[in-house]
């Protein structure tokens, strides 16, 4: 791949293109506001100006509701020799365009499961899909030479190509991206009339589920709006597990033992089941989860103390599997919870106490 086009300087879009500009590919950016597009050039993610001739590949970053028709402007010019989407949704699209009566054989669904909570052309970075799964939704009569192209895509940003059937693309983003966005909004809206005092004692835990409550509204409704059988299936199924919670909640209020015992195991099913499936999300590179263990380090709000942790860490020759951050309420301190490998975990710890750190583990 020498040339392509990105329609679309959004978090996505202008992401692939830093990625592919990086890789000396000459990109060419267009979006519907042009102050985005010349934001994704400044950002060294291509240039704004249109491409002299027809490039190898148009990507076409843009949400849901207007992918088919932007696709089928861009094919009916024959701007590029190949076609792909980025959208979250895929069956849609390729629906849309089939009713448009349009020759597919040059076209790919592809949606790579990489993304923020914040979007723009500002949020994006180059390597935002490196080791994440990409899916490609191809179809008897896509050209082979369109799948080598998406596959060029996919290798240049480090990304691992992942080939699906649409409508189970859209059953799995449903349970592992649409519905949790859901969840997480639903669980943040409960702080939105809470009492103050109440909101001060959040934690880690709550800070950890509503991340994602932050992103685009505007966004998430076309999203949904493009997926929404699959997403209430899923809440349905989710409703069904919060009644039975209610219910053996309430029971443990209950004066009868017999129904504090039942409970109390309705209880621990759903944790349980909580467990199992929290075990099957993939761990660091898309491996087999890994258990790691905490060190978690006392540090002052200022100026360069994460630097310098990380250094001190680094002299253990420890290697610093995933980070996170509990600020202490009403004051200019928190934890930093660093996760190692278990046989690492003393090492680490016996170091930065060397180094003047107070530890917590």
């Amino acid at each position: 791949m020498k040339t392509a086009l990105v329609i679309g300087t959004g978090l996505i879009g202008t992401s692939a293109a830093l990625t592919l500009a990086g890789r000396g590919v000459a990109v060419h950016l267009v979006d519907h506001d042009p102050d985005r597009a010349r934001t994704a050039a400044a950002l060294g993610a291509g240039s704004d100006e249109p491409p002299p001739g027809r490039v190898d590949l148009a990507i076409v970053a843009v949400p849901p509701a207007h992918t088919a028709a932007v696709l089928a402007e861009a094919m009916r010019t024959g701007v590029a020799r190949g076609y792909i989407d980025v959208a979250s949704v895929k069956s849609g699209p390729r629906r849309e365009l089939e009713d448009l009566d349009i020759d597919l054989s040059a076209y790919i669904g592809t949606h790579p499961m990489a993304g923020k909570e914040t979007s723009g052309p500002l949020a994006a970075t180059a390597d935002l899909f490196e080791g994440r799964p990409w899916v490609l939704t191809p179809v008897s009569d896509t050209d082979t030479e369109v799948l080598n192209l998406a596959l060029e895509l996919v290798a240049l940003c480090g990304a691992v190509p992942v080939v699906m059937d649409a409508a189970a693309h859209d059953r799995a983003v449903a349970l592992v991206s649409h519905t949790p966005q859901l969840i997480s909004s639903m669980v943040a809206a409960r702080l939105e009339g809470a009492d103050e005092t109440f909101v001060r004692l959040c934690g880690q835990g709550i800070h950890d589920v509503t991340r994602i409550a932050a992103s685009d509204p505007r966004m998430w409704i076309e999203i949904l709006s493009a997926n929404p059988g699959p997403v209430a299936d899923v809440l349905a199924d989710v409703a069904a597990d919060l009644e039975e919670t209610v219910e053996s909640l309430r029971a443990l209020q209950s004066a009868d033992e017999a129904k504090r015992r039942g409970g109390a195991a309705g209880i621990a099913n759903v944790l349980s089941r909580g467990n199992a499936g929290r075990s099957r999300v993939p761990g660091k590179h898309g491996a087999a989860p890994a258990a790691y263990e905490t060190v978690a380090v006392l540090i002052s709000d200022e100026p360069g103390e994460l630097a310098r942790i990380f250094a001190d860490a680094g002299h253990a020759g420890v290697n610093i599997e995933d980070v996170r951050i509990d600020h202490a309420t009403g004051q200019q301190a928190g934890l930093v919870q660093l996760m190692v490998g278990p046989a690492a975990a003393d090492a680490l710890s016996a170091t930065l106490r060397e180094r003047g750190w107070s530890i917590r583990r």
